[in-house]
């Protein structure tokens, strides 16, 4: 006996220095900017686990819920654990609830079937943990929110990732995205569900604004996402579907707006006033007026940067293309920022525009409903600006977008997940060099091909987007 109490101060500490009961409680934590923060969490480097438990009885709620409304917000209470290099986090009463728009999904079963814990039928989804929901002020490294994606339609498990990778390498502002895999543990059974590899996604949200105030100041302004409601989309020129979202469980009393407030919702009005103001101003002004409030109004290299990244990985469902998947901040100092978002139907996965590798960078979209993007270009010196971007992205002595850049990149995390892929969901087991089956443009490959875009035989989609940039 007296040895056994010997070893328990030691194994207790042993646990205690690999273990993190509480991520508000760590000092180094407190001490890490929140950029250091960020850069723990998101590394491509490496590839951590997640846990997230779930009693049956909340799990089962989120399967009625989605009978009941497949697009519903609700959350039920989980415990999140985070495991890499040796340490492991663990934050009890965290929210998580489905997330998605075409793509949501049920994660088990079908409809009108409950848990089942001899035989479960797992299916790949969206999922959001929100830390702070039952615990006000609970965080994880600095993260209120976290979404967690499946490869939906990219065999290649890759293009959201070296999205946005790629935005941040640009200078731009977007989320950080990395990979992780994810396990559910429903309470009771046997062994927790393997649900393979995932993207880890940064939420757009007030924390995300603190994080990179440096680009925009301190404050929250109003925060918008633009999308899709009905007939109306986020196009800067219909005004019809403005307000704050409600999705609960019954469709009939939920709604849905192109604009869609995300901060300081109690103050709609204003934050409606300033949004109507900005997209009049933007379609009534011409000419030098124009150009001297597009200065003032916004950070205009910076959106075209960003908008030269979004073109170059082809990102068709878009505010130009689709009016869709971006949000739009509307900042205390006065300006106005573009951030994008969403961006798995990527490299080579075409639709909509003819050809997402030889399409005109500078008719990407829309030419007359999308004053955003077609009344900027239209100015000479942005113009010559935005293609600037374009020929800098493709710099072979720059680790940006071109194709001796990019294809080892993406090899190097395809070898790394790869000995993860398997899973008990028994859904995109293999890691394919192809684009999505429903695309206009299957030949699009991004490790192999040739540069003639797409319709002669497998192209490479770096090398034949290169050939889209033309001009002196």
């Amino acid at each position: 006996m007296k040895r056994i109490f010997w070893l328990f101060p030691l194994m207790l500490l042993f646990y205690c220095s690999n273990v993190d009961l509480s991520e508000n409680n760590i000092t180094s934590a407190q001490k890490a900017t929140p950029q250091d923060q960020v850069a723990e969490i998101f590394n491509l480097k490496q590839v951590p686990i997640i846990t997230v438990e779930v009693s049956l009885d909340q799990w089962n709620k989120i399967l009625t819920n989605y009978d009941l409304n497949p697009a519903n917000d609700k959350k039920v209470v989980s415990k999140f654990t985070f495991s890499v290099g040796g340490r492991t986090t663990v934050i009890d009463s965290v929210g998580l609830r489905l997330k998605g728009n075409t793509s949501r999904r049920r994660p088990e079963g079908d409809t009108g079937l409950l848990h089942d814990a001899v035989n479960p039928d797992w299916h790949h989804c969206h999922f959001g943990l929100d830390f702070s929901k039952y615990r006000n002020g609970q965080n994880f490294k600095g993260l209120d929110k976290l979404n967690l994606k499946w490869f939906k339609d990219d065999a290649a498990y890759c293009r959201e990732i070296y999205s946005y990778d790629l935005f941040r390498r640009f200078g731009c502002i977007a989320p950080a995205a990395s990979y992780c895999r994810l396990y559910i543990k429903v309470q009771g059974d046997a062994q927790p569900a393997y649900y393979g590899v995932y993207a880890m996604v940064e939420n757009i949200d007030e924390v995300f604004i603190a994080k990179n105030k440096t680009k925009w100041g301190d404050g929250v302004g109003f925060l918008w996402k633009g999308g899709w409601s009905g007939s109306n989309n986020a196009n800067f020129v219909s005004t019809e579907s403005i307000g704050v979202e409600d999705v609960n469980i019954n469709p009939a009393l939920s709604a849905y707006y192109a604009y869609d407030l995300k901060t300081r919702k109690s103050e709609l009005a204003s934050a409606k006033t300033e949004l109507l103001q900005f997209i009049s101003d933007l379609n009534t002004r011409t000419g030098a007026d124009f150009e001297n409030w597009i200065a003032q109004k916004m950070d205009v290299p910076l959106f075209l940067k960003t908008y030269a990244v979004n073109v170059a990985v082809g990102m068709w469902d878009d505010y130009w293309v689709n009016g869709n998947n971006f949000y739009f901040y509307f900042s205390p100092n006065g300006k106005a920022y573009f951030i994008p978002y969403d961006y798995d139907n990527t490299l080579g996965t075409s639709q909509i525009v003819a050809n997402s590798g030889t399409q005109n960078p500078l008719s990407w979209g829309n030419m007359s409903q999308r004053p955003l993007i077609t009344k900027v270009l239209a100015i000479p010196q942005y113009q010559q600006l935005y293609k600037s971007y374009l020929t800098e992205l493709v710099n072979a002595n720059k680790d940006y977008f071109h194709v001796n850049k990019s294809m080892p990149r993406i090899q190097s995390w395809q070898n790394m997940i790869l000995p993860y892929v398997n899973n008990d969901t028994g859904e995109d087991m293999l890691i394919e060099d192809k684009p999505a089956s429903w695309g206009n443009q299957p030949n699009y490959r991004l490790l192999s091909g040739n540069p003639f875009g797409g319709n002669i035989g497998p192209a490479n989609f770096f090398s034949s987007k290169r050939t889209s940039f033309n001009w002196p």
